[in-house]
């Protein structure tokens, strides 16, 4: 895997809009954050276009500012304001050996995991499932978590332990691989396609959701499995799931992720607070190596920096 430069104070970060509109104020909001923590953020006016009244502009505009960022030798990551729907209309005008040769990080969750699985498995460079503008960055505090943010892109070091309040054990053991994975729509939304989720073996899948009822989770999970995805997974982390549950909380949406996964041959923790979260979100990088511990206190190591 390629890792993107280490960011510090100063440098330039693109903020991009890939897939659906946004409120203004929330843009604001998020660009002043991330002036707070001491980064140049830089946009092109086409992020506030509109088209079909749920995209952020044509698929060409969107398209054109994503590449014009990472061409950008000024420019050291990319950040989505939100996600939404539309990030896949990118991926048919982007070409992994020029985004090999400049990596850069990018920044996203939701709907962007289309453009992160690209980026980590088509690309095999570094990409980090984190906060973006939209009720994250414009929220500090309750929005996202900023030691895990600043340490996955600042720090030319490992994460080290990562040990959230609502990770819990479902399959006991203790298992490392390459960390890959995202929105579980979009995951399975991309088998079929030339741009597929299909990770290495004996990697470590992560997937996370919203507002999905539990036989959808079931069905979506049952998709993974029966495309081979699941038998190459060393362990699993399965995130919050907010609004996942039937209305009255039964079956709840973890519920039925951990009856799925009852024979998994690994580790499997649930409730790891990245992407979609009850709370501030926390920052995973998707391509370094981490290890998955599900014991009396479960945990997430990850074992490698993700920039250089």
């Amino acid at each position: 895997m390629v890792k993107p430069r280490a960011l510090h104070r100063g440098s330039r970060i693109a903020v991009i809009a890939p897939a659906s509109p946004f409120e203004r104020d929330e843009f604001d909001r998020g660009v002043q954050e991330l002036r707070r923590l001491g980064f140049d953020p830089v946009y092109d006016e086409s992020v506030f276009a509109r088209h079909r009244a749920f995209l952020a502009g044509p698929a060409e505009v969107r398209a054109r500012a994503f590449l014009s960022a990472w061409r950008d030798p000024d420019v050291s990551a990319l950040i989505a304001v939100r996600g939404g729907y539309g990030s896949a209309h990118l991926l048919p005008f982007l070409k992994d050996d020029e985004l090999r040769r400049t990596p850069k990080a990018l920044i996203g969750y939701s709907d962007v995991t289309a453009l992160l699985n690209f980026l980590t498995i088509g690309c095999g460079i570094v990409g980090f499932h984190g906060p973006m503008l939209d009720r994250r960055l414009s929220r500090p505090g309750e929005g996202y978590d900023e030691r895990s943010f600043l340490g996955a892109l600042c720090a030319v070091k490992p994460l080290g332990e990562l040990v959230p309040p609502s990770l819990e054990a479902i399959r006991p053991g203790d298992a490392a691989g390459v960390l890959f994975g995202g929105n579980l729509t979009q995951l399975v939304s991309s088998l079929g396609t030339p741009f597929a989720f299909d990770p290495p073996p004996g990697f470590v899948l992560f997937v996370e959701e919203v507002g999905e009822r539990p036989y959808r989770l079931d069905r979506m999970m049952t998709q993974l499995a029966q495309a081979g995805i699941m038998a190459r997974a060393a362990a699993i982390v399965v995130g919050e799931l907010p609004k996942c549950d039937e209305p009255g909380g039964s079956p709840s949406g973890r519920g039925v992720m951990a009856d799925f996964l009852a024979e998994f041959r690994g580790p499997v923790v649930a409730g790891f607070p990245s992407g979609h979260t009850n709370g501030p979100a926390m920052t995973l990088p998707l391509g370094v190596r981490c290890r998955v511990v599900a014991d009396p206190r479960p945990r997430l190591i990850v074992e490698e920096a993700a920039v250089a």
